[in-house]
C-alpha cells in the first residue's frame, strides 16, 4: 500500500516493507458471531467477545484501511480484533463496499482501472451509506450478538481510510444541511481512536497518499493536479487541491473530515513517525484544523514507528494503541 511522494530513503522503504509484512503475516481470526447490516455480501459484521468472558465490556467498532480498495477488506485487522478482545473489549470489525476493477469511476466517462495502477479508491456513495448504516444498526446489533458488551460505551476506532471514516462517523451530526448521512444529535459514542488517519483531505492529495485515493474518492482522477478557486467552501488549503473539479469539491465537503469540525466528541489519534504510507502531516493538519475550532484533539507520535505496526498485535505500538482505547472506553 506503500505510495510516498518523492523520495523515501533505502532504509525507510525497508523498514516499512518488514512492518508491513509483519503485520500481514497474522492469520486471519475467526469471529465468534457475524451479522449482517444490510444486502450486501459487504454489509457485514464480525465480533469478537472479550476472551476473560466478562460483562459489561465497552465496544470497540473497528473500520479497517486499504485506501477504500477492495484488496484489502477486514481480515487483515482480525488479528487485531482478537488482540483487544484478549484486552477486555468487545469488538465490532466492520466491512463496507470499497473500490474495484469491477466498477466504473465514480463518475462516468473512464474505463475501470483507467490511468491508476489498481483498483479505484471507495465507492461513492455506498462507502460511506454501509459506515452510516453498520454505525445505525450497531447497538441493535452487539446487543444481540454479543449480549455481554456495553452498547452503552462505544469507542470507534479504524486505520488509515479506516481512521479516516472513523473520523467521519463521528462527524455525521456536523455535516452539511441535506446530507443523506447527517444526524440531527452528536452520536452515541464515547470516543473516536484514529490510528494514522487520512484524517485531512486537503494535506493528503497534496502529498498524493495511497496513489491519490483520495482524489478517486472524490470522483477525480488518481494523480490529476487540479486548481482554480471552486474550493471556497473548504477554505484555500482544500482549494488549491481540489479547485477546478466542482464535483470532487462538493463531496469533500461531505467528506473530508478536516473541514468536519469540531464535533465535540473525544478525539485521540496515534500515528508513527517514519509512516511513509500517511505521512503524521495529515494528521498534524486535522489537529490544526480542530484547535481552529476550538477543539483540543490528542496526537500521539510514535518515534520509530510506521504506518502498519499501529494494527500489528507483535508490534509495541498496538498496545498504545489498546491504551489509548481503554482511556476513552473506561
Amino acid at each position: 500500500m506503500t505510495n510516498f511522494p518523492g523520495s523515501p530513503d533505502s532504509a525507510a522503504r525497508e523498514r516499512d516493507a518488514a512492518e508491513s509484512a509483519s503485520a500481514f503475516a497474522h492469520p486471519a481470526v475467526a469471529p465468534d458471531r457475524t451479522a449482517a447490516y444490510g444486502d450486501h455480501p459487504d454489509q457485514v459484521v464480525d465480533f469478537y467477545a472479550p476472551r476473560d468472558g466478562r460483562t459489561g465490556a465497552p465496544l470497540v467498532v473497528l473500520l479497517h484501511g486499504g485506501a477504500w480498495r477492495s484488496p484489502y477488506d477486514r481480515a487483515h485487522v482480525s488479528p487485531l480484533a482478537d488482540f483487544l478482545a484478549r484486552r477486555g473489549f468487545a469488538v465490532a470489525n466492520v466491512e463496507y463496499r470499497r473500490g474495484g476493477d469491477d466498477i466504473p469511476r465514480q463518475r462516468g466517462g473512464a474505463e475501470p482501472g483507467a490511468g491508476s495502477a489498481g483498483p479505484v479508491a471507495g465507492r461513492w456513495p455506498e462507502t460511506f451509506d454501509d459506515v452510516a448504516a453498520a454505525l445505525d444498526a450497531m447497538p441493535a446489533l452487539a446487543s444481540r450478538e454479543l449480549p455481554g458488551a456495553d452498547v452503552r460505551r462505544i469507542v470507534v476506532s479504524g486505520h488509515s481510510a479506516g481512521g479516516h471514516l472513523a473520523l467521519w462517523a463521528a462527524a455525521r451530526h456536523v455535516l452539511p444541511e441535506g446530507s443523506p448521512w447527517r444526524l440531527p444529535a452528536p452520536p452515541s459514542l464515547r470516543g473516536v481512536v484514529a490510528l494514522a488517519p487520512i484524517a485531512d483531505f486537503a494535506t493528503a492529495v497534496g502529498l498524493g497518499v495511497c496513489g491519490g485515493a483520495v482524489t478517486q474518492l472524490l470522483g477525480g482522477e488518481a494523480g490529476a493536479v487540479l486548481d482554480g478557486d471552486a474550493g471556497s467552501a473548504l477554505g484555500a488549503d482544500a482549494g488549491s487541491a481540489l479547485g477546478g473539479d466542482a464535483v470532487a469539491v462538493e463531496r469533500a465537503a461531505h467528506a473530508d473530515p478536516g473541514v468536519l469540525l469540531p464535533t465535540g466528541i473525544a478525539t485521540a489519534i496515534v500515528h508513527g513517525v517514519e509512516d511513509i504510507v500517511v505521512p503524521p502531516t495529515v494528521s498534524e493538519a486535522y489537529v490544526d484544523a480542530a484547535a481552529r475550532s476550538g477543539e483540543t484533539v490528542g496526537l500521539t507520535l510514535l518515534g520509530g514507528v510506521g504506518h502498519f505496526p499501529l494494527i500489528d498485535p507483535s508490534a509495541d505500538a498496538c498496545a498504545v494503541v489498546a491504551e489509548e482505547l481503554a482511556q476513552l472506553a473506561w
